[in-house]
C-alpha cells in the first residue's frame, strides 16, 4: 500500500478524510507551518503524526506521494522539492502561478521519472464521471460545442481580508473549474475572448478584480465553447439552477452534468431522454463535512485513480503538462479581460519560452 504525506491542512483537510477512508492509501504524515492547525486536524481525525517542517516529510523514505495544498505561489517550489526527494506528487489547482518555472519542472519530472498529477477535483464528481463515460462511448456523437458555468453566492468571501487583495482573482479560483471542463473536451484551445466586471457588491466591499465574467474559446479545429462565472450575488433555487454545470452538445445527442445537485441528464443518439440523480449515500460520500464544503469524495476518487496510475504505469490526467497548459489558458483569459481583445495561448507560452509541442497531452479519460 502506497504511503502519502499531506502538505497544507486547509484544503488538505479533505485529503485527510479521503486517505483515511481509502483502502488503496495509507496516511503517513501531515504538515503545516501552523502547529495549532496540525493539532486541530490530528484531533479531528484521531491521527498522531504531524510536523511543521516540510523537510521532515521529504526525508521520510517511507512516503511515496506528497500531496500539496499550499498557497498558489508556493506550489512550484514545493513540487520541485518533492521531485528532488524522489516522491510522486499530487498538487491542487491552479498547478503553479508562475509559468517561468514550468520548463524546469517539466525537465525535472522527465529526469526523475516520478508522476505528477493535478488535483482538479470537479472531474471526479459523480455527474461528470457519468457524462465523460457516456461521451467516450459515443452516445452523443461527435462533440459540437461545450458550455459551462460556475455561479455561486460567495459574498461571505468579501468579509475576508485576503479576498480584497490585488492578488486575489476569482478567475484562478472559481472559474478554473468550468475552464477545466473546456480543456477536458477541447484540449487544443488557441484563442480566447472575454469580458468581466466588478459587481456593485464587489465594488462596495473593495474588491480589486472581476467577480463576473463571460468568455468564448476557439479551438484549433474551429470549434467554440463558452464559460461564465459570477460570485458576489444570489443564485436561483437549486431546482431551477445549478451552481456548476457542464453541457455537451453533439451531433447525435446532448448531456448536462450538475455539480452540487448530483444531477445528470442526457438525450442520446436514440433520442431517448434520461435523467439520473444520486441518493443520500452518494451525497454523504462526497460531502462529509458541514454543509457542502470540503468535497472529500472527489479527492478520494482522484487519489485512488492516481495510485492506480503508479501501480499500473499509466498517465493520470490532468498531468503536469495539462496543468501547465491550463495555467497558460487562464493567463490568456486574464490578458483578454485587461485588454478587451482576443488573446492567443501561443503568445502566452512564447513569453515563457514554452511551446504547444512541450505540452501536448491526450484528451484524457478518467480511467486507463
Amino acid at each position: 500500500m502506497l504511503k502519502l504525506g499531506i502538505l497544507g491542512l486547509g484544503e488538505g483537510r479533505s485529503t485527510m478524510s479521503a486517505v483515511l477512508q481509502s483502502k488503496k492509501l495509507q496516511l503517513k504524515a501531515i504538515c503545516d507551518r501552523n502547529e495549532e492547525l496540525c493539532k486541530q486536524r490530528c484531533k479531528e481525525f484521531d491521527f498522531a503524526n504531524y510536523t511543521t517542517n516540510y523537510e521532515d516529510m521529504l526525508n521520510d523514505k517511507e512516503i511515496d506521494i506528497i500531496a500539496i495544498y499550499t498557497p498558489d505561489h508556493l506550489h512550484a517550489e514545493h513540487i520541485k522539492q518533492a521531485l528532488l526527494h524522489d516522491k510522486h506528487v499530487v498538487c491542487t489547482k491552479p498547478f503553479i502561478d508562475d509559468l517561468s518555472k514550468a520548463g524546469e519542472l517539466i525537465e525535472l519530472q522527465k529526469k526523475t521519472g516520478k508522476k505528477v498529477f493535478v488535483g482538479q477535483s470537479s472531474r471526479f464528481f459523480e455527474p461528470y464521471k457519468r457524462q465523460r463515460k457516456d461521451f467516450e462511448e459515443g452516445l452523443i456523437g461527435e462533440l459540437i460545442t461545450i458550455e459551462s458555468h460556475y455561479n455561486a453566492d460567495h459574498r461571505w468571501f468579501l468579509e475576508k481580508k485576503w479576498a480584497l487583495e490585488k492578488s486575489f482573482k476569482w478567475l484562478y479560483g472559481g472559474l478554473s473549474h468550468p475552464v477545466d471542463f473546456i480543456r477536458w473536451y477541447l484540449p487544443n484551445i488557441e484563442e480566447v475572448m472575454g469580458y468581466g466586471m466588478i459587481s456593485s457588491n464587489g465594488r462596495k466591499a473593495g474588491l480589486k478584480n472581476e467577480d463576473t465574467m463571460h468568455f468564448i474559446f476557439k479551438a484549433t479545429d474551429g470549434r467554440v465553447a463558452r464559460v461564465s462565472g459570477s460570485y458576489t450575488g444570489p443564485t436561483q433555487p437549486v431546482k431551477r439552477d445549478s451552481g456548476m454545470t457542464c453541457i455537451l452538445r453533439g451531433t447525435e445527442g446532448a448531456s448536462q452534468a450538475d455539480y452540487h445537485e448530483l444531477r445528470y441528464a442526457i438525450t442520446d443518439k436514440t433520442r431517448e431522454e434520461k435523467i439520473i440523480t444520486w441518493g443520500d449515500s452518494t451525497l454523504k460520500y462526497y460531502f462529509r463535512f458541514e454543509g457542502q464544503s470540503h468535497h472529500a469524495g472527489e479527492y478520494q476518487n482522484y487519489l485512488e485513480y492516481f495510485v492506480d496510475s503508479i501501480e499500473q504505469n499509466f498517465t493520470a490526467y490532468p498531468d503536469m503538462k495539462e496543468g501547465i497548459g491550463t495555467i497558460a489558458l487562464l493567463q490568456a483569459m486574464d490578458k483578454s479581460l485587461q485588454t478587451a481583445k482576443p488573446a492567443k495561448i501561443s503568445e502566452i507560452l512564447d513569453d515563457y519560452g514554452l511551446s504547444n509541442s512541450q505540452l501536448t497531452t491526450h484528451n484524457s479519460p478518467l480511467t486507463k
